[in-house]
This record gives C-alpha cells, sequence and structure tokens, in this order.
C-alpha cells in the first residue's frame, strides 16, 4: 500500500535518514518507534505528502485514504461533540451535509434549483448508502463511548472541552472515517485506561492498515506485528509485536558488539606488530603487507546503544508507620457525590494505585491527600515526619515558561550548587545545551521530566503521583519504574499505564458507583481477581 524506496530526508546538517526503505501493507498493524528527534513525526508527514523527501521516492496509490492523527488540534467551538465528530467522516460526512441542503430545496417546489436537487439527490443519496452513511452516527455514538465521552458531553459544546478531551474528539473524527490507512502519532496520551483498552480492541479489529507511534508498551503488544525502527539515519523493520523487537534487538547488539571486540583485539594484535618490526628491515616485507591488510579491511562499528537514563533519589527521612489517613471523607460537586464517607490509612512503604472510571474522584483523593482541595467532611491527616512530593495533572502549567531548564531548577533550590543541579538536570535526560533551553519550546515529556526532577530532588518520603507517566516515553518510563522500585518511601498514584501499575503497585483501591472497594495485592492480582484491567471494562464490554 504505501513504501519508502531508498528515502533520504535531513533538515541543515541532521540526516533523518539515509536511502531508507520499509513497507506498510494492506490491513498491516506497524509501530514505529525510535529516539526523540530521530524523524517519526517527519515520516507521517511524508506519507501525507505535507513534505518531500531530499530523495528516494515515498509511493502511494492515489486512491488511498489517509487518516492522521497528531498532537496539535485545531480550535474546535460552535458545535456539539457529535457534529463535530461527524464532520470529519471524510466524503460520508460530506454527503450526508449535502442531503440536509438537498432535503430543504426539496421541501420547497418553487424553489429554482428543484429538479436540479432532485436529480442530484439521488446520486448523493446511493453514494451516501454505499458508504454506509445510514449507520454513521451510530458509528460515531459507539466511538464516542468507547473513547470516554458521557451522553451529556456527546450532546454538548465541544468548545467547553479541556484540551485533551478534543484531543480526543479529533481522534474520534479520523476513526469514524475509516481511512485505508491510520497514521497515529501517540493516541493513548490523553486518554484514561478504559478507553485505552477499547482502543486496543479497535485498532486489533480495524481492516485498515494502521501506522502507530504509542508509548504505551502493552498496545504495542497488543496491536502491532511489526516494529519499524528509526535511529541514527537508519531505518531497520523487525517482524513481531513491541516485546520481540527488544528482544532482536538486544540480540543483534551483543552479536555486534561481540564481533566489534573481536576485530579489536585483532586490529590491536596487527598494530602491536607493526610498531614492534617496523624499524627492521627483516621484517619489512610483512609490514608493508599487515598494513595494506589493515587499510582494506572494513572496519565493524560498535552497536548503537538506547541511551537508559537514571533517575537517583536521594535517601529520604524515615517517616512515622501511618503515613496518610482518610476518615469519613465527603465530597460533592453541585449535586453529585464524589466521595460519600471514605476511610482508608496508608502505611509505611505501600504503594497505592487508585483506579476507577472518569468522574470516580481519583484526582479528586489526591488532590486532598496533598491539601490542595478542602473535604466537605471528614478529614485527612498526614502523619508523623512525612514530607510529600506531590506530581499533578496540571504539574507542568506551574513551570515558568521564560525559564530555561537550569534556570527553574535553580528558582527551585537556590542554596544548591549549580554543578550538583546540573548533574540533577543530566539524570532526567537534559544534556548540554538541553540545560539552556527554555521550557515554552520542551515537549509534554520534556516538561514532566523537569518537574518530576523538581520533585524527587527534594526526597520526600511520599510520593503522591497523578499520572506521572503521561507524555513521557518508553524508555523514560523504565527508567522512572527502575527509580521508584528502589525508592524506599510511601507512594499513592493513579496511571493509565498498565505496565506502570504492574511494577509498582502492591495495592488497589477501586473507586465505584457501588462505594470503594480495596484489593490487598499488585496489579495483576486484581486483574485476576476480578476479570478485568479496568473499573469500567464490564460496562464496556456488555
Amino acid at each position: 500500500m504505501i513504501s519508502f524506496s531508498n528515502v533520504s530526508k535531513q533538515y541543515g546538517g541532521q540526516i533523518l535518514f539515509l536511502e531508507a526503505s520499509f513497507h506498510l501493507g494492506d490491513g498491516e498493524k506497524v509501530g514505529l518507534v525510535g529516539p526523540n528527534g530521530a524523524g517519526k513525526s517527519t515520516v507521517f508527514r511524508l506519507i501525507t505528502g505535507e513534505e518531500q523527501p531530499d530523495d528516494g521516492l515515498v509511493d502511494r496509490p492515489k486512491r488511498t485514504t489517509i487518516g492522521y492523527f497528531r498532537q496539535d488540534v485545531g480550535d474546535l467551538k460552535g458545535r456539539s461533540v457529535l457534529a463535530e465528530t461527524l464532520s470529519g467522516a471524510g466524503e460520508a460526512g460530506r454527503l450526508g451535509e449535502e442531503m440536509k441542503e438537498l432535503e430543504a430545496k426539496l421541501n420547497d417546489p418553487e424553489d429554482p434549483g428543484f429538479n436540479d436537487a432532485v436529480e442530484r439527490f439521488g446520486d448523493v443519496q446511493a453514494r451516501f448508502q454505499e458508504l454506509g452513511g445510514y449507520d454513521l452516527e451510530a458509528r460515531a455514538q459507539a466511538i464516542l463511548a468507547g473513547l470516554g465521552f458521557s451522553p451529556q458531553q456527546v450532546e454538548g459544546d465541544v468548545g467547553n472541552l479541556s484540551g485533551g478531551w478534543k484531543m480526543r474528539v479529533a481522534l474520534a473524527q479520523i476513526l469514524l472515517a475509516r481511512p485505508d490507512a491510520l497514521l497515529l502519532d501517540e493516541p493513548t496520551n490523553y486518554l484514561d485506561i478504559e478507553s485505552i483498552l477499547w482502543l486496543e480492541g479497535f485498532l486489533r479489529d480495524y481492516q485498515g492498515s494502521v501506522l502507530m507511534t504509542c508509548h504505551d508498551r502493552d498496545v504495542m503488544n497488543r496491536v502491532v506485528k511489526k516494529i519499524v525502527e528509526l535511529d541514527g539515519g537508519e531505518v531497520k523493520s523487525y517482524s513481531g509485536d513491541y516485546e520481540f523487537y527488544e528482544q532482536q534487538r538486544a540480540l543483534a547488539a551483543a552479536q555486534q558488539q561481540a564481533q566489534y571486540e573481536r576485530q579489536q583485539a585483532m586490529l590491536a594484535k596487527e598494530k602491536a606488530f607493526i610498531e614492534r618490526f617496523k624499524a627492521r628491515a627483516s621484517h619489512a616485507a610483512q609490514v608493508q603487507s599487515r598494513v595494506k591488510k589493515l587499510e582494506k579491511i572494513e572496519k565493524v562499528e560498535p552497536p548503537r546503544r538506547i541511551i537508559e537514563k537514571t533517575f537517583d533519589f536521594r535517601p529520604a527521612p524515615r517517616s512515622g508507620d501511618d503515613v496518610i489517613k482518610v476518615e469519613g471523607v465527603k465530597k460533592k460537586y453541585g449535586e453529585r457525590a464524589i466521595h460519600d464517607g471514605l476511610n482508608l490509612l496508608v502505611r509505611r512503604t505501600e504503594r497505592w494505585a487508585v483506579m476507577g472510571e472518569n468522574g470516580s474522584g481519583k484526582t479528586t483523593l489526591l488532590k486532598m491527600m496533598a491539601n490542595a482541595l478542602t473535604p466537605d467532611a471528614g478529614k485527612v491527616t498526614v502523619g508523623a515526619s512525612v514530607t510529600m512530593g506531590y506530581f499533578a495533572q496540571h504539574q507542568m502549567e506551574q513551570l515558568t515558561a521564560d525559564r530555561s531548564v537550569i534556570e527553574e531548577l535553580v528558582a527551585h533550590s537556590p542554596t544548591t550548587n549549580l554543578g550538583t543541579l546540573r548533574s540533577l538536570a543530566g539524570a532526567f535526560g537534559f544534556h548540554g545545551d538541553d540545560h539552556d533551553k527554555p521550557i515554552r519550546v520542551l515537549s509534554g515529556g520534556e516538561r514532566a521530566r523537569l518537574a518530576l526532577a523538581k520533585i524527587l530532588f527534594d526526597a520526600p518520603n511520599l510520593l503522591v503521583l497523578d499520572e506521572p507517566t503521561n507524555h513521557l516515553d518508553i524508555v523514560t518510563k523504565r527508567a522512572l519504574v527502575k527509580a521508584l522500585s528502589q525508592y524506599e518511601g510511601t507512594i499513592v498514584f493513579v496511571s493509565h499505564d498498565r505496565a506502570f501499575l504492574r511494577a509498582i503497585a502492591t495495592r488497589i483501591l477501586e473507586l465505584s458507583p457501588k462505594g470503594p472497594h480495596v484489593y490487598g495485592g499488585p496489579y495483576d492480582e486484581y486483574v485476576a481477581t476480578t476479570g478485568r484491567e479496568a473499573p469500567g471494562m464490564r460496562q464496556l464490554e456488555s
């Protein structure tokens, strides 16, 4: 369907790909991976024709329809969420709009365009039916429900939604259009776990082709059957899911490393011989022969390695045994009770994951624990010697846009020497010139890392984390999981990332319409006990 043949592309002095080739076949599900700046978004823009290759060919049949979901969305407003979704339904959506206009003319036989409208209506209606247009609204409703929209939201003005919910509308438009190929740039970034699971199933069953970047390894393992890796100007394809790709990449790197070391040992031996005998006339022929041999040898390069980030915690002071006590907490928004007499005791070194559908009060509970919100009744007590680090969903908005990365860290801890703060920045993936980058130009993942750096530098013995992995790539998530696994304090968190839940949680608090329920084991035990991966899945699967 879509193929890259010997494609080269560079910006200024940066080469993104050099003679890169890969193929996206009909119905194929492919994951696109690579470090930041490797050119993943450029691949999408080359496919859509927004950019052209410097050399080589991007072949896409003319009749192939493309749906491209990207991380920026226009200023949506003035229509209901349902109407906005239907407007993105491609040809079927446009024909539906035209049919409404024609119907208005057909209601007035005196209209000068009546006869033309009669003739045109027949053609439009036939094509609309052929494209499944009469099912369009029902499909739109199903997609919006799958992405977490309530019936009230579906009928409400799209302009009243937050940026994250508008991203869901943009995704719904593309899924409704059913193009031949879906290009998805981080489609799970703004989704809760129920919506991610729904999208996972949708993409698995999708008849068209899918090319996607995604920081959720569970999605990559369950949806894609091929990985295309961009790194250092090279493009490599691996047949299999993300886990298979990691295994094959590690195996290839180990083999290349062994080959490189063998060659280095041989080169060292030959160079030692040349150095030893180059001044002896009796060995001149042998020395010359070996010099020529070394000149002809094709050098083996050491394997390119994914740079693993390392987040180091300073040892946190020990807290008391009772870290947080929630007693009879009630909280309402208007007439709607979010929490009605909630009780919970969090003890030292426990790691609680708070789970629940949208609107169940997960963020509200974390805000009350962090003293960022006051309960209507009851109380939240923080224990003796507890120092808290709180990462809110909108923590990144607290960063000062005009400061550089290092200036933000200096402002956070003005008495700490600059060398220590530069080391801190390095530990969170900011190296060299990155220290002087203005915060306003940082990506979502970079901002999240900076916000986490500020919190973790303070060495709290309690971490309250609301979606800490949002916008983090798989490598950064792995580093955060490793750091939190070695952390000796207490953690209460919300996350839509199943790999993160699996690695960190030792207890689950599920918030549901029937009330709170505690599961005294890790996430996999919760899944085995309940038979579902998230609280809302029974409802979605029924």
